[in-house]
């Protein structure tokens, strides 16, 4: 009878692996980590622009703006299908008239406070419109 010869990876070949996939890792995780701060302030910014879009059928229709007290909450279910929550889960809050335009639509960001920064930041329609060309 023949000895079958047994194949696999040697110790040595595992702890070469192990240590590679240790320096990629410690390369591209910190690239990665910061991702889920810029994804929510991009669904922040959409969420404002639609909100906004709502108010601007809202006043077509009703020909001005909900004030503060009616809110964003008077744009359900017929201009908006459901109001959107910010990515931190608090509120969007609107102002009218707002301290920098017609109205404002904001969030506090991360911490829910005003000011801030980074994450943290307040962030409001005022900073999300695109330049006019």
């Amino acid at each position: 009878m023949k000895k079958q010869q047994q194949s696999g990876f040697t110790l040595i070949e595992i702890m070469v692996v192990v240590v590679i996939l240790g320096i990629l890792a410690s390369v591209v995780m910190p690239q990665i980590m910061d991702k889920p701060d810029t994804a929510r302030l991009t669904k922040a910014k959409q969420d404002i622009r639609a909100i906004e879009s709502a108010l601007n059928m809202y006043k077509l229709e009703k020909f001005t703006y909900p004030n503060t007290e009616e809110g964003i909450e008077s744009l359900s279910p017929k201009y908006l299908a459901r109001l959107p929550k910010d990515p931190w889960g608090n509120p969007y809050l609107y102002l009218n008239p707002g301290e920098h335009g017609e109205f404002d639509i904001f969030s506090y960001g991360a911490d829910a406070q005003e000011g801030g920064e980074g994450s943290k930041a307040d962030l409001g329609n005022w900073e999300t419109e695109t330049p006019e060309n």
